[in-house]
């Protein structure tokens, strides 16, 4: 019975280590924005320190949304900046965060949880990243967005 208990055991720490190492997800981040609402004019900031290697990865951004949220879309400006070469880009998001049905498009019962891709980077060693989040609505404040995140995965 020992044997067993011990064989099991390093096939369960075998398994975890095994799948631990294939860790794709090198950067996840949320800000909070908030609970009185989103101002138009205030950025959420996101600084990704120095990179040990050169990676290729793929950005996401990340947002929490309640049932306070009264739009069907979301328009977000996400700029960032590869330093040290200082490198910028402006991407202008257009988000899907009900259907045409009513219901939400995102993961979650009274908070839904989304994910839409940016862009694909190739980051070297020795690089750090910036970036910046606002929306662009016509509302100056937005109720119901609780927080905005970034991930960063390997491709």
């Amino acid at each position: 019975m020992n044997n067993r208990r011990c064989l099991l055991s390093f096939l369960l720490l075998t398994i975890w280590l095994l799948t631990s190492c294939k860790q794709s997800t090198v950067y996840f981040h949320y800000e909070d924005t908030p609970e009185s609402g989103w101002e138009k004019n205030d950025e959420l900031f996101f600084n990704i320190s120095k990179f040990d290697d050169e990676v290729s990865c793929q950005e996401e951004l990340a947002l929490c949304i309640n049932n306070k949220y009264p739009f069907r879309r979301l328009t977000l400006i996400v700029q960032q900046t590869v330093f040290p070469a200082g490198n910028s880009m402006t991407d202008t998001l257009d988000c899907n965060i009900v259907d045409e049905r009513g219901n939400a498009i995102g993961q979650g019962v009274s908070q839904y949880q989304y994910l839409f891709p940016l862009k694909s980077l190739q980051l070297h060693r020795g690089d750090s990243l910036h970036l910046s989040v606002h929306h662009d609505m016509k509302r100056e404040i937005l109720p119901g967005i609780t927080s905005v995140g970034i991930k960063l995965k390997k491709k």
